[in-house]
This record gives C-alpha cells, sequence and structure tokens, in this order.
C-alpha cells in the first residue's frame, strides 16, 4: 500500500521572529484518501471539545451508523468554520451558487418501522 505525503508550509506563531516558516509532513494512507460519504453530520459539545459524527443515511433503511467522529477543540472548531466558509465562496465564485434546499427533519426513529 502507497502512502502520500503533503509538504505544506506552516507559519510559526514566534514572536521572535514573524517571519518564521516552517514545513510539516502530513500523511495521507491509501485507504483513508479514499474517504467516506456522509450525508449528515450531527454536531456536540462541551465546554472543552466539539464532537462532529458523519453519518451516511439511506432512503427507506431505519438505521445509520456513524462513519467517522472527529473531535476537536473550540478554537480548532471556530478555525474549521472558517475554513469551510472561505472555500464555500471560492466554490461559489469558480461555478456558482450552492443551492439550499430545505430538507425535512429526520425524527430520531427515521425509516419504516416494523409491525406484528
Amino acid at each position: 500500500m502507497r502512502d502520500f505525503v503533503y509538504k505544506q508550509t506552516i507559519m510559526a506563531n514566534d514572536n521572535n521572529n514573524k517571519n518564521n516558516n516552517n514545513q510539516i509532513n502530513i500523511e495521507l494512507d491509501e485507504s483513508i484518501s479514499q474517504g467516506v460519504y456522509a450525508n449528515l453530520a450531527i454536531i456536540n459539545h462541551s465546554a472543552s471539545e466539539f464532537v462532529l459524527d458523519f453519518v451516511s443515511v439511506m432512503p427507506g433503511v431505519p438505521k445509520s451508523k456513524v462513519k467517522s467522529r472527529i473531535i476537536l477543540s473550540p478554537q480548532h472548531a471556530k478555525r474549521l468554520v472558517k475554513a469551510l466558509h472561505d472555500n464555500v465562496k471560492r466554490f461559489e465564485k469558480a461555478h456558482g451558487e450552492i443551492k439550499d434546499y430545505e430538507q425535512p427533519a429526520l425524527p430520531l426513529n427515521f425509516g419504516p418501522t416494523g409491525q406484528a
């Protein structure tokens, strides 16, 4: 299995040298690079963390599983919101406005139920 390596330049928050650049190598396993489809995100938070659960809900299927869980500090959650906002703006500039269709709220027991 082949791993992918990304090189990204990040700015160090160093008071002695404001122009200090560091490099970080980020490895991406091939199995992770395939990604996981999700069409529902459930977000919870406490005083110290945000928990994002990503779920794939299929029509007519009464049960779904969390496919991925990401736990973030409040500071990283705020940075994620900003990064998503910036990326959506760039996407819409290149491809046009993303339509936000109203979706009915899913009840906690969504899907067909059996009868005896």
